[in-house]
């Protein structure tokens, strides 16, 4: 059964102003999802956008928004075969639980000036 659905875009422009501005990137971004996506040099500013929006869409798909979420309780991970997902900890993991969704689906895309990100919550 689907609990949620979210989809949110994000200008990459804005990524770029926000890698200018020390110590935002941290604030938002796991340790080593921002250290993966800057690890793509010239694709590192599409990553973190379609990141972000990975997270802003798994607070829509939540229904609550992310109020009383740390953003860097949600990591977008790549598997092997270059498989986005999602991993939560801590107030991320605990909203996920009171929304009754056990397995979260996602899709990144990003082309130029903007980033997409869509999510499914499911439950079990």
């Amino acid at each position: 059964m689907i609990i949620g659905i979210g989809v949110d875009v994000v200008h990459v422009y804005r990524l770029e102003r926000w890698r200018n501005t020390p110590g935002l990137l941290a604030r938002y971004f796991h340790p080593e999802e921002l250290s993966a996506a800057l690890s793509k040099k010239n694709g590192s500013t599409l990553s973190l956008a379609a990141r972000f929006a990975a997270k802003e869409a798994f607070g829509k798909a939540l229904g609550t928004g992310l109020a009383g979420i740390v953003l860097k309780d949600i990591r977008v991970v790549n598997r092997h075969n270059g498989k986005p997902e999602i991993e939560v900890f801590g107030t991320a993991q605990r909203a996920l639980e009171r929304s009754g969704a056990g397995k979260v689906h996602i899709s990144l895309t990003h082309e130029r000036d903007n980033a997409i990100a869509m999510v499914v919550l499911e439950a079990p």
